[in-house]
């Protein structure tokens, strides 16, 4: 089984965890989230092995374009998840499902099981 990577293809941090990946021999399976979409079941096994804080991209172009309201309700898993849902570019990326069930966010080649 191969690990998922979730993101989107443009993304420069997707593309270095992508590379990486591949030259350490993983060959790994990708969703584009913003054209194939996210499942809402997805978002809620993400949601609680990371928590909304660590998954919630509040750095990004996405998030800064936000109306000031939409940014100030969020403020727990729900509303995250909300948002997140609406605007999958809001999440960190990429979200990495590996064979193990064990999920990662970001570029954290230290971190990662392999």
């Amino acid at each position: 089984m191969a690990p998922l990577v979730h993101g989107i293809p443009n993304c420069d941090t997707v593309k270095k965890a992508r590379t990486w990946l591949a030259d350490h021999g993983l060959q790994a399976t990708f969703h584009d989230f913003k054209k194939q979409g996210l499942a809402a079941k997805d978002l809620d096994v993400w949601l609680a092995q990371l928590g909304w804080e660590t998954l919630l991209n509040r750095k990004g172009s996405t998030w800064r374009q936000l109306d000031a309201a939409v940014q100030a309700s969020v403020s727990d898993p729900a509303s995250a998840k909300a948002v997140m849902l609406a605007h999958p570019s809001c999440i960190k990326r990429p979200v990495i499902v590996w064979p193990s069930g064990q999920i990662t966010v970001g570029f954290a080649p230290d971190q990662w099981p392999v």
